[in-house]
């Protein structure tokens, strides 16, 4: 069981490892500026499964597994800068309009949403590097028991990240009229492209 100490230790190193510009909060403000708080809460909840994915793998083992299943994490590592590499291209190559406010979501866009959080997650080098580098720094994992795992650390992951998420995503609403027209919707596409080709260069680097 997590005393106290651990608990305040890893909900504050998520938090600041959640508030760190990542191709994460990059798509999730693009996000929330294209198509709304909906979208942006979306996005978030693909972002927040991703998570959780990785804490299970490091909690249950994946470490110890990767050590002795040293090819196919080349692949996946490849395979995840590949994708953000798609993306970074699919953001740069958009054909951005002037978003129109009153334009209703449809349930693809919200569903796309979700699934996009997901892979960006499961292909984002800080996530990785966090769940299977420093979580072991702030929380002995040999103590974790499943009850332990899915009463303590599912619900802390769930309200750090979704607090800190929430807090991007109402502040780009706030300025999303500002960031409404066709030049802004490029400008904020591209950077957001951008973060996304340096995390792919990342994965390859490492």
């Amino acid at each position: 069981m997590l005393d106290l100490t651990q608990a305040l230790t890893y909900s504050i190193a998520l938090g600041i490892a959640a508030a760190i510009p990542g191709p994460g909060m990059a798509a999730l403000v693009a996000r929330s500026v294209s198509g709304g708080t909906l979208s942006g809460f979306c996005l978030l909840s693909g972002l927040i499964l991703g998570d959780l994915a990785y804490l299970s793998f490091a909690v249950f083992g994946l470490a110890m597994i990767a050590e002795h299943f040293q090819a196919l994490f080349h692949v996946v590592r490849w395979g995840a800068a590949l994708y953000l590499g798609y993306l970074a291209w699919q953001f740069w190559r958009a054909d951005h309009q002037a978003i129109d406010m009153d334009r209703p979501v449809k349930k693809t866009e919200l569903l796309s949403a979700a699934v996009s959080g997901l892979t960006i997650t499961l292909g984002n080098p800080k996530t990785i590097a966090f769940y299977l580098a420093l979580l072991p720094l702030a929380i002995n994992l040999e103590t974790v028991s499943l009850h332990t795992w899915a009463l303590v650390l599912v619900p802390l992951t769930i309200l750090v990240l979704l607090g800190v998420g929430a807090l991007f995503i109402f502040a780009a609403v706030r300025i999303r009229h500002l960031l409404s027209g066709q030049r802004a919707q490029r400008r904020l596409f591209r950077g957001a492209a951008a973060v996304m080709a340096v995390a792919a260069a990342m994965i390859v680097v490492r």
